[in-house]
């Protein structure tokens, strides 16, 4: 055990930390780790792989995304910023890089290859711009002279012209639904508010006239008709696993669900383990949404407020987009499960936004050591 006296770097980090969002993260890293062996074996065997070749890079990259996690939230606001800075730089170049020497896949080219490992710079991406937003928004806020709303509307507008180019639609909703909510927070005007909701609806009309994928999906959503197998295999699942599941290793859809671990992750849970355990998946993402808004309604700094709460709307959102597709309550999109889907990319950078998460909610460190020396001194001083 860590001692309340002890001054160290580690033990202040220990009493200042959320202890229960800590928790609620090693968690979800663990049901990804369980989830994986339950749903990747069958993918690995169907494409001429080992059969626990997913687990294994599953695993692999698990490890430094915990160290990762921990190392970020050991950062102060102004660290966290600059790290956020660093992080949207590199990805923004490597999502233009990406445009032109990227991997295609289905059409879309998200991916690029560094030093042999693929690599999505969006995931990366994502958190940088919300805390760097969160920042231009604190700026404006503190001194209404600085432009930091019209910074934040112009960043908005790059990032969502790089992710239509590649393209990725979901991606581009899932962002500007976080900034919006930020925007909110931020005192939008209701003039903000219509031409918000205005773009939003644009962007949807304009992504079914010009992208065919994106018609047939919610055309598929909307009458039931076309091929709507994943989909339609992702609800059976769940309907077979009942409220107890089948049991570890007993399930046969995720046999021919062809992203399974991955965007299907959610369904295969429900089949092998059954509803509550789903209930309890879907519990801890809101428990960790609901944490994350109460702290950033408890926080006087303009910075932190905006950038949690954007942080845990981004984690969210992400979850309910995943999981609503899984029960077809959404139209199908390719977006992770965060944590618990297979990916080095995704995991890497959730747990980069959850450490900055951990980092901006923790108590004043400063505080405590200060209170420990003066402690320490009225124990050492000699009578008189």
């Amino acid at each position: 055990m860590v001692s309340r006296i002890d001054r160290g770097p580690v033990a202040n980090w220990w009493w200042t930390v959320d202890r229960w969002f800590f928790a609620a993260f090693l968690t979800l890293m663990g049901l990804g780790i369980v989830l994986s062996f339950a749903a990747s074996p069958a993918v690995a065997e169907r494409i001429g792989l080992d059969s626990y070749h997913f687990v294994t890079r599953q695993m692999m990259f698990m490890l430094p995304a915990v160290v990762i996690m921990i190392g970020v939230s050991f950062l102060n606001a102004r660290q966290v910023r600059r790290l956020a800075l660093v992080m949207l730089a590199g990805s923004l170049v490597l999502m233009v890089a990406a445009l032109y020497f990227g991997i295609e896949i289905k059409g879309s080219r998200r991916w690029i290859h560094i030093l042999g490992v693929s690599v999505q710079p969006s995931e990366y991406m994502k958190p940088g711009f919300v805390v760097i937003c969160a920042w231009l928004f604190s700026e404006h806020a503190r001194r209404p002279d600085v432009p930091g709303n019209l910074f934040a509307i112009i960043l908005l507008g790059l990032v969502l012209a790089l992710l239509v180019a590649q393209p990725d639609l979901g991606q581009s909703l899932l962002v500007l639904a976080t900034w919006g909510v930020m925007f909110f927070m931020a005192g939008m005007p209701w003039f903000w508010i219509a031409m918000l909701g205005g773009a939003a609806m644009g962007i949807g009309v304009a992504a079914y006239t010009t992208f065919p994928h994106v018609a047939a999906r919610i055309d598929r959503f909307v009458t039931g008709e076309g091929d709507t197998f994943q989909v339609d295999m992702g609800r059976e699942a769940l309907v077979r696993g009942g409220w107890l599941g089948q049991g570890p290793g007993e399930g046969s859809v995720k046999r021919i669900l062809p992203d399974s671990h991955t965007d299907f992750v959610f369904s295969v849970a429900g089949e092998e383990f059954g509803l509550i355990v789903c209930l309890l998946i879907a519990g801890l993402f809101a428990f960790v949404v609901l944490r994350g808004l109460s702290h950033s309604m408890k926080e006087s700094d303009e910075f932190s407020r905006y950038a949690v709460s954007g942080l845990v709307v981004l984690f969210g959102l992400q979850s309910i987009i995943n999981m609503g597709v899984n029960l077809q309550l959404l139209p199908a999109k390719g977006m992770t499960l965060p944590f618990i889907s297979y990916g080095g990319s995704s995991l890497v950078a959730v747990a980069i936004s959850m450490g900055m998460v951990l980092a901006l909610t923790r108590k004043d460190p400063q505080k405590r050591m200060r209170i420990g020396s003066h402690t320490l001194i009225r124990t050492v001083q000699p009578a008189e």
